[in-house]
């Protein structure tokens, strides 16, 4: 199998570490030499996040090259398009369409572009889902990361029960059957 790269993006807060967690975990369940790679600005003051999984026969580095991105998740609409020039050609966009402003925008010193979403359907095979109000649905607005999983795993050659076994062993142990409601949600879309 030729290695897959996968890259997760988000402002901080909103749990890409948990998902590329989850992710590597899956990578190594199924047998797959993997490489994780965090990149973060500010993190705590809801910067952005970004995290590279690689996961094949043999990995030799973690970092994914532009270009080479087999499937972006990505947690807000600004960093789906501002990490959008990762994707291969053929590659997988998965956007929670949601919008945190960055500091520039709350500061006034920059706009937050429009119609984010359509002009990256001009290039990309783009799947939208508006996971936080999903997730509030379900009662835990912090799950959305979940039903976007979901999505993704549909682009991914995992089984849904080799996915739950690792949400099960990675997400904290009262929250596991929200986070397994919340990838169902995003795996049926």
């Amino acid at each position: 199998m030729a290695v897959k790269n996968i890259m997760i993006v988000g402002v901080g807060g909103q749990g890409t570490l948990l998902t590329s967690r989850i992710l590597g975990g899956l990578a190594i369940s199924g047998g797959y030499d993997v490489k994780l790679s965090e990149v973060h600005g500010m993190a705590q003051r809801g910067g952005s996040v970004v995290t590279f999984v690689r996961y094949g026969e043999k990995v030799a580095e973690p970092i994914v090259e532009e270009g080479q991105a087999d499937v972006i998740i990505a947690f807000e609409r600004l960093e789906a398009l501002r990490y959008a020039h990762f994707l291969k050609k053929d590659g997988a966009l998965i956007v929670n369409d949601w919008r945190i402003d960055p500091m520039p925008v709350v500061t006034g010193a920059a706009e937050y572009p429009e119609n984010i979403i359509e002009s990256l359907k001009e290039k990309h095979k783009v799947y939208t889902v508006n996971a936080t109000e999903e997730a509030k649905r379900l009662g835990n607005s912090r799950v959305f990361n979940l039903i976007v999983l979901g999505i993704a795993a549909q682009h991914m050659d995992f089984t849904k029960e080799q996915w739950y076994s690792v949400i099960e062993h990675t997400v904290p142990q009262k929250t596991i059957e929200i986070n397994k409601k919340a990838f169902d949600v995003g795996f049926q879309l």
